[in-house]
C-alpha cells in the first residue's frame, strides 16, 4: 500500500473513531445511567432536597388540594394559607422524601417495563399513595377538613402510545449501541494509528479529534437543556425542571470532561514527543558531523604518515 493510501485510510479510521466516541458516551449514559434502576434512584433521590423542586411540588400539590376542598368565601383565604404552609412544611419531612422517591421510581419502572415489553397503550402512574401521605400529614397537623381530601386513583400519563412506540425503537438501538459504539471507537483508533505512515501525527490527530468531539457533545447538552426548558408548558417551573435536567445529565457531563481531558492529554503528549524528537535530531546532526570530521582527519593523518 502506498504512503498516500495509508494516510487516507488512517485519516478515515481516526475520523470515524472520533465521531463514534461521543456517540458511544451518549448511548452508554442513556442505557446505563438513565435505564439502570439503581443509578436512576441514586440520581433523583437528592433532588428531593432541592429548593426549586420542593417549591414546584408544593405549588402543584397545593393547587390540587384546593381544587378539591370547597369552603365558604370568608374561610377561603385562611384555609388556602394554611394548606400552603402545611404542604411546604411537608416537603421538608422524611415522608415527603419517601413519597418523592416512590413516585419517581414508580414512573421509571413503568417506563422501563413498557420499553422492554411489547405492550401497547400509554404508560400511566397512580399517584394515590402520594396524596395519601399528604392527607395523613395534614390530619396530624389538625388541619380542618383534612379528612375530606379525597384519595382517588389519580393516574397520570407518563408516555403516550405514539411516543412509546418511537422510544421503544430507540431503546432497542441503544441496547446495541451502548456496547458496540465505544468498542468500535477503540478498535478504529488502534487501526488508524497502526496503518498511519507517521504514527505520532496519527496519535496527535486522535487526541485533537477526541477533544473536539467531547466539546461538541458538551455544547449539545447545553443546547438540549435550553430547548427542553423552552418547550415546557406555562405552569411548569423552569428552575425545577433545570435542576432535574442537570441532575440527570451530570454523568454525561462528567464523561464529556473525561473525554476532553483524555484527548488534550494524548494530543499534548504526542506534540511534546515530536518536539523532543526534533530536538534530538538537531543535536545529533552536529555531533555526527563532528565525529565524521574527526574520523576523516584521523584517516588523512594516517595516510600522510604511511606516505
Amino acid at each position: 500500500m502506498s504512503h498516500r493510501a495509508r494516510g487516507a485510510l488512517s485519516a478515515a479510521l481516526i475520523l470515524l473513531a472520533c465521531v463514534l466516541a461521543p456517540l458511544g458516551a451518549l448511548s452508554a449514559w442513556a442505557l446505563y445511567g438513565i435505564g439502570d434502576t439503581a443509578r436512576y434512584e441514586a440520581t433523583v433521590a437528592p433532588l428531593a432536597a432541592d429548593a426549586d423542586v420542593r417549591d414546584a411540588i408544593a405549588a402543584g400539590v397545593t393547587d390540587g388540594i384546593l381544587r378539591e376542598v370547597h369552603v365558604r368565601p370568608r374561610m377561603q383565604g385562611p384555609v388556602n394559607s394554611f394548606v400552603r404552609d402545611a404542604v411546604r412544611s411537608f416537603t421538608q419531612t422524611e415522608a415527603y422524601r419517601t413519597a418523592w422517591e416512590t413516585a419517581n421510581m414508580a414512573a421509571h419502572d413503568a417506563v422501563m417495563r413498557a420499553l422492554r415489553d411489547d405492550s401497547a397503550g400509554p404508560v400511566t402512574v397512580d399517584l394515590a399513595s402520594v396524596t395519601e401521605r399528604v392527607k395523613r400529614r395534614l390530619a396530624d397537623d389538625h388541619m380542618p377538613l383534612a379528612d375530606r381530601i379525597p384519595v382517588q386513583h389519580n393516574e397520570i400519563t407518563v408516555l403516550g402510545a405514539e411516543e412509546l412506540v418511537r422510544l421503544r425503537k430507540g431503546f432497542h438501538v441503544l441496547e446495541v449501541a451502548a456496547f458496540w459504539l465505544p468498542a468500535a471507537s477503540v478498535v478504529l483508533t488502534l487501526a488508524g494509528i497502526l496503518v498511519a505512515v507517521c504514527r505520532r501525527r496519527a496519535v496527535l490527530a486522535t487526541g485533537l479529534g477526541t477533544a473536539l468531539g467531547a466539546a461538541l457533545l458538551g455544547v449539545a447538552i447545553a443546547v438540549g437543556r435550553r430547548l427542553t426548558l423552552a418547550d415546557l408548558p406555562p405552569g411548569v417551573s423552569r428552575t425545577a425542571a433545570g435542576a432535574v435536567y442537570d441532575a440527570l445529565t451530570s454523568t454525561l457531563r462528567l464523561a464529556c470532561w473525561l473525554l476532553l481531558a483524555l484527548g488534550v492529554t494524548v494530543a499534548t503528549a504526542a506534540l511534546l514527543s515530536g518536539v523532543y524528537a526534533r530536538h534530538r535530531r538537531a543535536v545529533s546532526v552536529p555531533a555526527r558531523a563532528q565525529a565524521q570530521a574527526l574520523t576523516e582527519g584521523a584517516e588523512g593523518a594516517t595516510t600522510r604518515i604511511g606516505a
